[in-house]
């Protein structure tokens, strides 16, 4: 197994490793702070390197509960000391874009009880979908401004890591489909917005709402009957 090092440290943006194995076009290391992917958020990018060589890292993905790092050159062997680099532009783009994506969520289910059907993400823009029957600009704009005060609140943003039967006493949680966890996933990552939001999530996140900066909604639309997207777009920083 893969020690995961982003899930307790989303500002960790080089780490040391060792290649442990060799999966097609790409190796497995003892620990990556490189994201795979997931629950929306695109995975990273970034740059492995050794004593003597240095390789893209353009892809990264699971495997078996391992990570894999997909490379650009010829595979360095088992055994090789590495020294990671995550693309941090890109990376810290998708961790306030993800917040982002969680204000959402939190307003809306705080106020409006509609639940989260769908989303996806990319660096500084994001779409999520509810389980809203009607969309009309004025219910887009309430939501725009509401989301935006959550932002200047500057609220902080918690990762715990918990027992499974813990993290089921946990109501809201429900809305994310935790229930749906296969039997042999023993401990949940939670991420919450202090006083706003908590879901079972394994991705990268700010640490405080402030740090996500003004939000724009650009875009609406039916996906169906009680089914209703927004997109959401965050400023370059």
């Amino acid at each position: 197994m893969t020690e995961l090092l982003y899930q307790t440290d989303s500002y960790l943006g080089e780490f040391g490793a060792v290649v442990t194995e060799v999966v097609g076009d790409g190796v497995m290391l003892d620990r990556t702070a490189f994201y795979p992917g997931g629950g929306g958020q695109p995975n990273d990018i970034g740059r492995l390197r050794s004593d003597d060589r240095e390789w893209a890292v353009f892809k990264v993905g699971r495997s078996e509960g391992c990570v894999v790092h997909r490379l650009d050159l010829d595979l360095p062997p088992v055994g090789t000391r590495v020294r990671g680099t995550i693309d941090w532009e890109h990376r810290y783009a998708l961790m306030r874009t993800h917040t982002a994506m969680h204000i959402l969520c939190g307003v809306i289910w705080r106020d409006y009880g509609a639940s989260v059907t769908g989303g996806k993400m990319e660096p500084l823009q994001g779409r999520m979908d509810f389980e809203f029957e009607r969309m009309q600009r004025e219910l887009v704009s309430e939501i725009e401004e509401k989301i935006n005060v959550e932002v200047a609140a500057a609220r902080s943003v918690y990762v715990r890591i918990l027992p499974r039967e813990e993290a089921f006493q946990i109501p809201d949680l429900i809305r994310t489909k935790i229930n749906l966890l296969p039997p042999q996933i023993t401990q949940v990552r939670v991420v919450e917005i202090e006083g706003l939001d908590l879901q079972a999530d394994g991705g990268t996140h700010v640490a405080n709402t402030a740090e996500v900066g003004p939000l724009r909604i650009v875009d609406y639309k039916s996906k169906g009957r009680i089914n209703k997207r927004l997109v959401v777009r965050l400023k370059a920083q």
